[in-house]
């Protein structure tokens, strides 16, 4: 197997999303109980840990992916394993720099990346490197495209620009002016996640073309739509987050227009492949298949979501509330995750063939099924809080968070219930993934002793 570094970054990546799930259940049991280990992590501490440990999941993965899939394709070699093993490097050490900068309580950031300031500057050049390796490994070496190649492409330039982005709040004339600061924060937030999706989305799209042994579905017209659907909103979704800012009133126009438009193409896409896909091909991929069956379905209810509360008056009341929240998990868990665990598992059933699925079976149900409960619960929870907020009068904060109490405790059992799903599907694949490490190492070993 060619560059095993990608399964290095497809480990860590599974590392990172239990961890996420961990400090996700800390953070919910905070809701409940307010002084568990609050003086060890308290609530300002656990949120950073779960949303970054949760982007370390997504990118990472989608990273790994992306390595894996150039270094074992029929198509372009990748142009360097020591870049890439550099990167993983720099992204493993700045991973360890940014947890302990949490763990004592020094911050200094903003929403997403809320680690002192001065280590954006490695994980730029992480990306630099993962550019250039990437446009190496492409440029003059594949004709015609696929629409996967250019969202990989996009989404890495992309990425670059609005990590830069995020923190031109630094320069004095941001820094000093709130109206500037807000809305700078915002475009390159959205952006940011914009710019995973085009990783993630084009994950989605080259696991589908290999299950079903057809690149078509790469080189349609109806993908290539989609990808400049997503570019658009890459480059103007981001504006439907800011209604609540003065800005010109032709950005919110634009906004509402194209809010989550291109999640129509993409679930329209996964149902057409699900329909034309032959029998045999779902059964050798059978559990990748379920996971993008299970991306499809939430990108439909994500997207009915969404659709609404793009809509000004129904934002006004949404936003800040726990149905911004349902949003954020339906988009990262319900898939994101289930997008990049479909890859995870397409990756392994290459590795492994005969891989056991019984377990994995086991916890994607519970998964499953616990998501949906949990997306429910703080849908609730975000209703509730709204009525709170502009329908009721002389009622304290806390008499509401103790009528809310049933839901909290709901949404934290659900969470659990999420996490041992995950369990039972990421146990089984790195031991996959130690085990080709290990086969690697004693084949290494025979070599050297018979020359």
């Amino acid at each position: 197997m060619n560059n095993k570094i990608s399964l290095l970054y497809l480990a860590t990546a599974l590392l990172a999303l239990l961890l996420g799930m961990l400090f996700g259940i800390f953070s919910g049991l905070q809701y409940i109980l307010p002084e568990f280990i609050k003086e060890i992590l308290p609530f300002s501490s656990l949120r950073p840990f779960h949303v970054t440990s949760v982007i370390a999941w997504i990118i990472l993965c989608a990273i790994g992916g992306i390595y894996y899939y150039l270094s074992n394709s029929d198509g372009p070699r990748l142009y360097s394993n020591r870049l890439s093993k550099i990167h993983y490097l720099l992204f493993g050490g700045i991973g360890i720099l940014i947890y302990y900068n949490y763990a004592i309580g020094n911050f200094g950031g903003k929403e997403y990346l809320e680690f002192p300031p001065y280590l954006i500057l490695p994980i730029l050049i992480g990306w630099l490197l993962f550019g250039i390796n990437y446009y190496k490994t492409m440029a003059g070496k594949v004709k015609d495209w696929p629409v996967y190649y250019w969202m990989w492409g996009t989404g890495i330039v992309f990425m670059v620009y609005h990590l830069s982005e995020a923190y031109l709040w630094l320069h004095p004339d941001m820094k000093n002016n709130f109206i500037k600061s807000l809305a700078i924060q915002w475009k390159a937030g959205g952006s940011f996640v914009g710019s995973w999706n085009m990783l993630v989305y084009g994950t989605a799209i080259y696991v589908m073309a290999k299950i079903k042994g057809d690149d078509s579905i790469g080189r349609h017209p109806k993908s290539f739509f989609f990808y400049f659907l997503g570019l658009t909103n890459l480059m103007f979704g981001w504006a439907h987050h800011i209604y609540i800012v003065p800005t010109a009133p032709w950005v919110r126009y634009v906004a509402y227009g194209i809010s989550m438009t291109e999640w129509i193409i993409l679930f329209h896409m996964i149902y057409e492949w699900k329909k034309s896909l032959p029998e045999s091909a779902k059964i050798k991929n059978l559990i990748s298949y379920k996971f993008l069956v299970m991306a499809d379905a939430w990108v439909f209810l994500n997207l009915i979501l969404a659709l609404l509360f793009s809509i000004p008056a129904i934002n006004f009341f949404t936003h800040g509330t726990h149905i911004t929240v349902a949003h954020s998990m339906g988009t990262t868990i319900g898939i994101n995750t289930t997008i990049l665990l479909a890859s995870v598992l397409f990756i392994v059933n290459q590795i492994k063939p005969n891989f056991n699925l019984s377990q994995v079976k086991i916890g994607f149900r519970i998964f499953n099924i616990s998501l949906l409960l949990f997306w429910l619960s703080l849908l609730i929870a975000g209703m509730k809080r709204s009525y709170w907020m502009y329908f009721t009068k002389g009622i304290p904060f806390a008499e509401m968070q103790s009528q809310t109490h049933w839901v909290y405790v709901s949404f934290l059992l659900f969470g659990i219930g999420i996490f041992i799903g995950l369990l039972l599907i990421v146990v089984p694949v790195l031991k996959i993934i130690g085990g080709t490490f290990k086969q690697g190492k004693q084949m290494k070993l025979i070599t050297n002793e018979k020359s």
